[in-house]
């Protein structure tokens, strides 16, 4: 076969495993926006880059926009020759993709080829990618079988899908995926939301890796997670899975919330502006007896009036209304907070599996 190769996005994406690196040359903040999982960034044009030759088609004429990026991508594509690749065997298989599949990763592909490597370019590059990611988001779901695991705040459902992942369990982590706990308080310090498209990458890769022969464990979300919103086939085909209701006494539940969200607990600053955006639905006067009792380190009576108060009928109302399969959920008591607790139930799930 003689290379490089150009390559249909639908052959190129069920086959991704068979290439040893997958190179965006597209610039760092195109890369950061979303990428194919797996890939790393060798821009042959950067953000500066591309916005001088830009200019310069603007304000001069395409050929001395092409002569000069020209110059800027030989010297990108050295630089990465130098570095970056300098260490790839002889039979190295790399897939390169740009935007559209056009001028950048062609370049890149025509020299790795030349060198003798087995380079194959994504026809159509990310924006195809793109296009098959949203196909498969609309079509997939509706080939798997999923249980939600659903309970009131607190209730430890993402304790108990870290645990039946750990046992081979097929899980979907919504929460995970989209870096945030799911309610007005679920930000994760230090660990931004990632794009809208990268998150729908983050489940296209997860959902692709299942099987339809066993269950797919997932958590009651609603349809937004922090500022990201869960791809409407996936919720749909969520809100009509069989349902699991998992049941945690309240004191377990401020404890383990108290533990889940310890930046908040520490930092009655912080934890009262979180409890700012509650005005709206509990009133000035309430939010402020929550944020005195923030200030005074009354931890545990303001959890469990949270709870009770805004999380729990905010919660049960959204579930037996979007939930169908809610009313006749198998129940899954916790007997306590424990490790050992939850590794019962994990197994009790899994064991359910094996028969049904």
């Amino acid at each position: 076969m003689k290379y490089p190769v150009l390559l249909p996005a639908g052959d190129v994406l069920a086959h991704l495993e068979d290439y040893d690196s997958i190179i965006d040359v597209r610039s760092e903040s195109e890369f950061a926006l979303d990428h194919v999982p797996g890939a790393i960034n060798c821009p042959v044009l950067n953000d500066d880059e591309r916005a001088q030759v830009g200019t310069i088609y603007k304000q001069n004429s395409s050929f001395d926009a092409k002569k000069v990026g020209a110059a800027l991508v030989a010297r990108n594509i050295a630089l990465h020759l130098q570095e970056t690749l300098a260490d790839k065997p002889r039979d190295w298989k790399p897939l390169i993709y740009c935007w559209r599949g056009g001028n950048r990763s062609g370049a890149m592909a025509h020299i790795l080829a030349k060198i003798g490597w087995h380079a194959v370019q994504l026809d159509g590059g990310y924006r195809e990618y793109r296009r098959s990611v949203r196909s498969s988001l609309d079509s997939e779901p509706e080939t798997l079988r999923f249980r939600v695991i659903c309970g009131t705040t607190g209730s430890g459902k993402s304790r108990l899908l870290t645990l039946l992942a750990d046992a081979g369990a097929q899980v979907l982590d919504l929460e995970q995926l989209a870096a945030h706990r799911g309610s007005v308080l679920g930000g994760i310090p230090g660990e931004p939301q990632p794009s809208q498209k990268m998150f729908e990458s983050r489940i296209w890769l997860k959902l692709r890796g299942f099987t339809s022969a066993r269950p797919i464990y997932v958590e009651s979300e609603s349809r937004k997670i922090g500022n990201l919103r869960v791809p409407e086939k996936l919720m749909e085909k969520m809100r009509a899975s069989a349902c699991i209701h998992l049941q945690t006494h309240i004191s377990d539940r401020v404890a383990l919330l108290i533990e889940d969200y310890p930046h908040l607990v520490s930092d009655s600053t912080l934890l009262g502006s979180q409890l700012d955006h509650l005005v709206a639905l509990h009133g000035h006067a309430k939010i402020r007896t929550w944020r005195d009792m923030a200030e005074t380190r009354q931890i545990n009576r303001l959890v469990e009036e949270l709870l009770n108060q805004h999380y729990d009928p905010a919660y049960l109302r959204s579930i037996e209304k979007n939930f169908s399969g809610y009313a006749q959920a198998r129940s899954l008591t916790l007997e306590d907070i424990s490790g050992s607790a939850f590794s019962k139930a994990a197994k009790e799930l899994l064991a359910d599996d094996l028969v049904s």
